[in-house]
């Protein structure tokens, strides 16, 4: 379809640019038209193919490094230490895959596949046919409840509200005029004259033609827009790309430098390329891909259970980087469901607590709790309140159903809410006529017989100041009295006071006939009548989410709110959240026309709340955010959130109100529709990456320690301490287990007290490499002296050389067993932290000795690792040694952190 403002054409204009008319299109036509434009629909998601996630997984740096490392290792002879090194990239590989693939099941558990049908006319009949089938031209019918099949121009309409909130943002059902025209350039949520593809009709009637499908549609466009956004790496993606790249240029250097020394050493050129082997073997930690999936594996499962699925490993991790999420408020912030907050009757203010379409909640005057039967006044003003009402509400077993706009939802639920029962008003006083809502007098009146013994009754419901400008009478202290203007003043000056908490204001009035009127007209009825009072109500925010953000506050989150409502209702909702203090943090959608980047960039530093944005607007503040270095998680329920939500770093949709097209943009989805859900996977994910830094820290300690081990004993010229299949054990065995246990150690009591951490900052940072550093160092030193000791004991080949390679095989398999327990915290030590604090980690170290004690004792495998049994004599060797680095690591903690 070609760009048509069609809020600026007429009805007739509008016939005439699709060839239609008010009796719709033939049949012939129609299959003509849909080879034309196509089925009416967006396309699922593609599930990407096995051998894409494989190519995903084999191509990251430091698995290519594990892969080139088998290869040398089988073209030298080494088939087993080959072999081994493939099995766990294939091990790693499927991990991961298995774990999205999981999340993948629990998202479309969540989507609904359903197919919607929809009433068009086709050659003047009124047919039903399913909404893919639709056509431009199509004149659709559409009632109270049914869901917008496509985009439309209307071209009748009955007291016709949409709720446009997935689209829009916005909480409130919007009224609908189809005689509306414009003149020029109008704001999406602003077009009353059209209807949106997916959005609801929350009550009255109308008919309009399709002028947009599929693709064509706004849902369309937000759809196309989302494919032309590229996902960026993940903060832990970078890093350990980092990681890769630093050890890949070590594991060169090392072998290029032993090559050399080798050689001038006068050794064979074959023993410096198996001993090359053995130091690229010993540089790279081949467990940590595998741990690092695992780990993440876990907090996935961590999270799933606290109602958060996670559909990519990596985003677990990303999470807990945060410093800025934005949230779109209906739905997220809010409950999106109206709920009446104030009540002004007989000169009093009444407070009424609760949320949400559930009758729970009481009415309260000055913080004392008032009853129904006191105040005749609250039950005249709530009859008149669900009287004057098409919705339909239902309760059962503690669940909700309900039919209408949601402001009339509110209105039952407030009268159920103080104890005046619907059902039996509907049964007492019956409806016998009325004069229904319309958006010119912005009012609906319904007659009623005996609610005052004896009288015919007119109830009116409408706009507060419309209201009250007909009526001559006042409801007060149980009297009807004169209305004077000092009282009218007080009214409209309470009306401005709910108006400035952005509550929206309805007035009730009546009047009372000795027999039913035969002049049923809104100008004879609608005057004269007796004003009883007026509620103010709001979508209100949801009760957990003020502690979230406070939470977010210690944590040095920052929480911004992105929506397509109101600045006066946006704003509010802010304030109460705690998430702006003033009007200052706040703007409007029409305020960042035209805005330059670097002017995005200042703007994005300096509010807090962004009302009436469109999706294109929040695209420009996450990407302003990310480009001042924040580490951005976007949530939302709507398609209008979509495209920002792929921007951000981390992408959050609700998964019972969000949208499929929200669903499938992003990496989290909470099943809980909860703020603090997002807060608590945070929280999860900062002790996740915690985790991280700790078993890598442990790792790189070890494999250096290793590295070091071997290089020292080649420039010393003595034989090498450790062949290629022994430092595969170690590091694919033995240290996977702790390392894995420091993957799941229970998170810092203060993780959500401190500030995220730098953007920038390496997942091995000053303290850690310092650690690293000292504890490398001990654990060289203390292999080395049992290493040298065995061969002073036994000698420098055969049966000797493999005593002392046995006695530098066990000393630094406790070294690092050991070490574990140190590892467990940077600056805390082991005393402090309770020695076996970590059950996890205690199994995993006595498994880890008992596997050493296997390969040692054990003839087949001793003889396949070139080993031999230790006596008392060089087990005490080998204690002393092992314990050196664990006591070095703790006193340099408690040296380096003593102030603490």
């Amino acid at each position: 379809m070609d760009n048509i403002n069609w809020y600026e054409l007429s009805k007739d204009e509008s016939f005439e640019k699709l060839s239609s008319s008010t009796l719709g299109l033939k049949e012939d036509e129609a299959r003509k038209r849909l080879e034309k434009y196509g089925p009416n629909a967006l396309k699922k998601e593609e599930k990407k193919p096995l051998i894409e996630k494989l190519k995903d997984q084999f191509f990251d740096p430091m698995i290519i490094i594990l892969i080139v490392a088998a290869i040398f290792s089988a073209f030298s002879g080494e088939k087993l230490d080959s072999f081994i090194i493939v099995a766990i990239v294939i091990v790693n590989a499927f991990l991961s895959i298995y774990q999205e693939g999981k999340a993948e099941e629990a998202i479309a558990s969540l989507q609904k596949m359903s197919t919607p049908k929809a009433k068009v006319l086709r050659d003047g009949k009124e047919i039903q046919i399913d909404s893919e089938k639709i056509v431009p031209g199509d004149i659709v019918i559409l009632e109270t409840g049914d869901i917008i099949p496509a985009d439309l121009r209307l071209i009748e309409s009955n007291n016709l509200k949409v709720d446009e909130s997935s689209l829009t943002g916005e909480s409130v059902p919007v009224d609908k005029d189809s005689e509306k025209v414009f003149n020029d350039y109008t704001e999406l949520g602003d077009r009353v004259n059209l209807c949106f593809s997916s959005t609801i009709v929350s009550y009255g009637r109308a008919k309009g033609m399709v002028i947009g499908t599929g693709y064509d549609t706004e849902i369309g466009n937000i759809a196309s827009s989302i494919t032309s956004l590229d996902r960026e790496e993940t903060p832990l993606q970078k890093k350990l790309a980092g990681l890769s790249k630093s050890l890949g240029i070590l594991v060169i250097g090392i072998c290029i430098i032993v090559l050399v020394v080798g050689l001038l050493y006068k050794h064979e050129l074959k023993e410096m390329f198996l001993t090359s082997i053995s130091l690229a073997v010993a540089a790279v930690p081949e467990g940590l891909p595998a741990i690092v999936t695992i780990v993440l594996s876990i907090g996935m499962g961590k999270m799933a259970q606290k109602n958060a699925i996670v559909k990519k490993l990596l985003a677990v991790e990303t999470l807990g980087t945060t410093t800025v999420i934005c949230s779109d408020k209906t739905g997220t912030l809010t409950q999106n469901e109206m709920t009446v907050r104030k009540v002004f009757v007989d000169d009093k203010i009444f407070d009424v607590s609760g949320t949400g379409y559930m009758p729970k909640g009481e009415i309260s005057h000055k913080g004392e709790k008032i009853s129904l039967s006191d105040e005749e006044n609250l039950y005249i003003l709530s009859s008149i309140a669900s009287l004057t009402n098409d919705a339909r509400l239902n309760y059962d077993n503690n669940k909700v159903d309900f039919i209408g706009d949601p402001t009339e939802v509110a209105l039952l639920t407030f009268t159920e809410k103080i104890g005046n029962s619907i059902e039996k008003l509907k049964e007492d006083f019956p409806r016998i006529a009325e004069i229904p809502f319309d958006s010119d007098r912005k009012m609906m009146t319904t007659f009623h017989e005996n609610f005052f013994e004896g009288k015919v009754s007119s109830f009116t419901k409408g706009a507060a100041d419309i209201v009250l400008s007909k009526c001559h009478k006042i409801f007060l202290n149980g009297e009807i009295q004169d209305l004077t203007d000092e009282m009218r003043e007080e009214i409209l000056t309470k009306n401005k006071s709910f108006a400035k908490e952005a509550l929206r204001v309805l007035s009730y009035a009546f009047r009372n006939y000795n027999e039913m009127p035969k002049d049923l007209t809104s100008q004879s009825i609608e005057k004269d009548m007796i004003f009883v009072g007026l509620s103010g109500m709001i979508d209100p925010a949801r009760p957990e989410v003020k502690d979230s953000i406070n939470k977010c506050k210690s944590a040095g989150i920052s929480t911004f709110m992105i929506t397509g409502d109101y600045l006066e209702t946006g704003l509010a909702i802010a304030k109460e959240l705690g998430i702006a203090d003033s009007e200052d943090q706040a703007v409007s959608g029409k305020d960042l026309k035209g805005l330059s980047d670097e002017e995005f960039r200042k703007l994005v530093k300096e509010k807090r709340v962004y009302t009436r944005v469109s999706p294109e607007n929040k695209v420009q503040i996450v990407k302003a955010l990310k480009e001042n270095g924040q580490i951005v998680a976007m949530t939302g329920d709507g398609v209008n959130d979509a495209p920002a939500i792929k921007k951000a770093d981390i992408g959050i949709a609700m998964g019972i109100t969000g949208t499929d097209v929200a669903k499938n943009t992003a990496e989290v989805i909470l099943t809980d529709d909860n703020f603090a859900t997002i807060v608590n996977a945070v929280e999860e994910g900062r002790i996740i990456y915690s985790n991280i830094k700790k078993f890598v820290g442990y790792l790189l300690s070890c494999n250096i320690g290793e590295v070091l081990i071997v290089f020292i004993s080649i420039i010393l010229n003595l034989p090498v301490p450790l062949i290629p299949i022994q430092l595969l054990w170690l590091n694919l065995v033995t240290d996977s287990f702790p390392a894995l246990a420091l993957g799941v150690e229970k998170g810092e009591e203060d993780i959500m007290d401190k500030p995220p951490r730098e953007v920038d900052e390496s997942i091995v940072d000053r303290n850690l490499k310092i650690t690293v550093a000292i504890q490398a160092i001990a654990i060289t030193c203390g292999t080395l002296v049992s290493y040298i000791v065995g061969l002073n004991w036994f000698g420098t080949s055969g049966h000797g050389l493999e005593m002392a390679r046995s006695m530098a095989f066990t000393t630094l398999i406790l070294s690092e067993l050991l070490r574990s327990y140190s590892a467990r915290s940077v600056d805390k030590t082991i005393f402090q932290i309770g020695i076996f604090s970590n059950k996890n980690l205690f199994m995993a170290t006595l498994f880890s000795f008992l596997l050493m004690i296997a390969v040692i004792y054990i003839p087949f495998l001793s003889s396949a690792f070139k080993l031999v049994d230790l006596d008392l004599r060089e087990w005490a060797v080998v204690l002393i040694s092992a314990f050196f680095p664990l006591v070095i690591g703790e006193v340099q903690k408690v040296l380096r952190f003593k102030s603490k």
